[in-house]
């Protein structure tokens, strides 16, 4: 199982798209400052996940939220993440 992820940073109050095999283990990575593309953006809180039995499907789909098509798609998560932090 492939998952496909995005993580806010309270920093600086952008995200990232990453895809992993075990996302626990990877998102411990991040927040422990072992990811060098996100060392200085912590922290980092998970907004959003989506799995895939295929590894092809799952890199196809974090190209996808990489580009700026998906735009439209992570502003949106934005906008729930913080309505949900901040009441």
């Amino acid at each position: 199982m492939y998952t496909v992820y995005i993580l806010y940073s309270t920093k600086d109050r952008r995200l990232y798209v990453g895809c992993t095999r075990n996302l626990g283990e990877r998102l411990r990575k991040h927040n422990s400052g072992r990811v060098i593309s996100t060392r200085n953006r912590r922290p980092l809180e998970l907004i959003h996940s989506e799995n895939f039995p295929e590894k092809k499907d799952a890199f196809k789909r974090e190209r996808f939220m990489k580009s700026l098509w998906s735009g439209r798609f992570k502003k949106k998560l934005i906008e729930k993440y913080l309505k949900s932090v901040q009441g």
